[in-house]
């Protein structure tokens, strides 16, 4: 039985950036150029209708990622595959233009991606027009007005401007855009964290009952570990440009393996296991522009041996943890 291949296909995947000071400063300074690993040689697949999570502190490369595999930023080494089409390779231009429109992306605050000027009817029509997809301003106009009911909202809001509305109701709005241009492929960079609690659950249900009416496959970026609980049907972990673990959702909050992994659940809340010795999450990501030799995570690791300060582990068998796979972790 032949296997479908991913609908996302990420390997590789690699940005720097040049942080070095003017030429002028470097020459008087006698300084050389520097540059920042933002992302180094990430490579995960994502199936058709399913939710692909990374997570990780601030500064560890997951909003790179979600710029890079939609096309907002070029890598600087490997490739992004959606539906088949590479979304660097010149041959393949004019296949990727075509794809464009099934690929949105939903940002961490809404209001800063929508024109204050326009109303919601121009905001969420704008994909509608600029993809061509529906002929004739009444039907965009009924088009709108069934996006806006599909999120939970009325279709005379779409001759209301954006600052009348809710941070909830905006993302909603910002959904529905999404949603205009036939989008399969939706990326979330954070999409509730600026969101109070039990907006954000509203948010949730709705991506997640959108994703089961539509067949929608999600890249979801987060550092809150509770909702990608909710979410996710896998996780990926970032920590300083690298993925340390991957796994099924359940498995990574179960039986997590990575110790970066373990220190990111033991600071999560949890009634169930009040009274249990945790390790909060000590220290802070070291300097990217300078990281720590072997393992980047090693200064802030109880596990840590010669080999983690010496070696950078590869990933494998879903984990890049010399502890785990020379049986060093405790149960």
């Amino acid at each position: 039985m032949s296997v479908a291949a991913p609908y996302v296909e990420v390997d590789g995947l690699r940005r720097v950036f040049d942080v070095s000071k003017p030429w002028l400063n470097r020459v008087i300074e006698r300084a050389p150029r520097q540059s920042l690993k933002a992302v180094d040689g990430v490579a995960f697949s994502i199936a058709r209708g399913e939710t692909f999570a990374l997570v990780g502190e601030s500064g560890s490369g997951k909003s790179t990622v979600a710029r890079m595999v939609v096309g907002l930023l070029p890598p600087s080494a490997g490739e992004v595959r959606i539906s088949g089409i590479s979304m660097t390779d010149p041959r393949q231009a004019a296949a990727r233009r075509r794809l464009r429109a099934r690929i949105q992306m939903i940002f961490q605050d809404p209001y800063a991606s929508m024109n204050p000027r326009w109303r919601v009817g121009a905001i969420v029509a704008e994909p509608i027009r600029a993809f061509d997809l529906i002929q004739g301003e009444a039907a965009i106009r009924a088009r709108v007005g069934a996006l806006l009911e599909l999120v939970g909202l009325h279709p005379d809001d779409a001759r209301k401007y954006p600052h009348a509305f809710s941070g909830g109701q905006r993302q909603r709005i910002a959904i529905a855009r999404a949603l205009a241009s036939e989008a399969e492929f939706l990326v979330g960079d954070e999409p509730t964290s600026a969101l109070d609690v039990s907006v954000q659950a509203q948010i949730l249900n709705l991506m997640r009952d959108l994703q089961d009416r539509l067949g929608l496959t999600y890249l979801f970026i987060s550092h809150n570990l509770a909702v990608v609980r909710h979410m996710a049907t896998r996780v990926g972990v970032m920590y300083l440009g690298r993925l340390v673990e991957v796994g099924g959702g359940r498995e990574i909050f179960v039986r997590p393996r990575h110790p970066y992994t373990r220190m990111l659940l033991d600071a999560v809340p949890d009634l169930a296991h009040i009274g249990r010795s945790r390790v909060p999450v000590a220290g802070e990501i070291p300097n990217p522009i300078d990281p720590p030799p072997g393992c980047s995570f090693n200064p802030r690791c109880p596990l840590a041996n010669a080999r983690c300060r010496s070696e950078v582990p590869q990933l494998r068998d879903g984990v890049a943890c010399h502890a785990a796979e020379e049986g060093r972790l405790p149960a």
